[in-house]
């Protein structure tokens, strides 16, 4: 079973698409929370390529790497990656108000789902924010 979260990004899907894939975006909305950030990112957009970000508690209290590899991309459309043993999706659909995002992702076990839902649903929200900022 996946975990399913979706946003509206209110801007044209090549922005959306660029905000979402370029590191430096990735720095500015990946995030969950306010007392987290992104401190690095890379991305090699391309089936074989590889991802990472380096997610840090502002406190310094914690950090983690979140790194895979992209198993498909369909520009302007698809993105899916595997990071460990786990999948996920992205999906970018064109609606008459923006940009439908919506990701579906594997669980892991540490965390309960509603958590790791709410987590993910979280940084999402924080991208449509960050793209309705930049128009």
């Amino acid at each position: 079973m996946q975990i399913t979260v979706s946003t509206l990004a209110l801007a044209p899907l090549s922005e959306v698409w660029r905000a979402y894939t370029s590191p430096e975006d990735i720095k500015a909305w990946n995030a969950a929370s306010s007392d987290w950030h992104t401190t690095q990112a890379t991305v090699d957009l391309r089936p074989g390529g590889h991802f990472s970000s380096r997610m840090e508690a502002k406190d310094g209290s914690f950090g983690f790497d979140f790194a895979g590899q992209y198993t498909q991309v369909v520009p302007h459309a698809l993105i899916e990656y595997q990071f460990g043993d786990r999948t996920a999706r992205v999906e970018f659909a064109e609606e008459a108000a923006g940009v439908r995002v919506t990701v579906s992702f594997d669980p892991e076990t540490l965390h309960p789902e509603e958590q790791q839902r709410e987590g993910w649903q979280a940084i999402l929200d924080n991208f449509a924010r960050h793209v309705a900022g930049l128009t």
